[in-house]
């Protein structure tokens, strides 16, 4: 989802070599975001001429900037957030 929100589309053969998955753990990966309705391909071609290009749809960007505002806040150690006591 990073990958997607920071450029327009993305294609399948892109996502795979930049997060180094296998094209099956991908797939289902992102089989799974469609199926959410956080990305949308779409198809060219068919067979091994074929591509598949990703994209963020609205949904998707407002459930990816609310874990990113729920990361930071853990970061941040803001209220209600986990805290560790401090080592030693």
């Amino acid at each position: 989802m990073a990958i997607l929100a920071n450029a327009p589309a993305a294609s399948f053969r892109f996502l795979r070599d930049h997060l180094q998955i296998s094209e099956s753990d991908l797939s289902k990966q992102m089989s799974t975001l469609e199926s959410a309705g956080y990305v949308r391909s779409t198809k060219d071609g068919h067979g091994r001429g074929g591509s598949t290009t990703y994209r963020m749809t609205p949904a998707g960007e407002r459930a990816y900037k609310a874990h990113c505002a729920a990361l930071r806040a853990l970061l941040d150690g803001a209220p209600g957030s986990v805290s560790h006591p401090p080592a030693g």
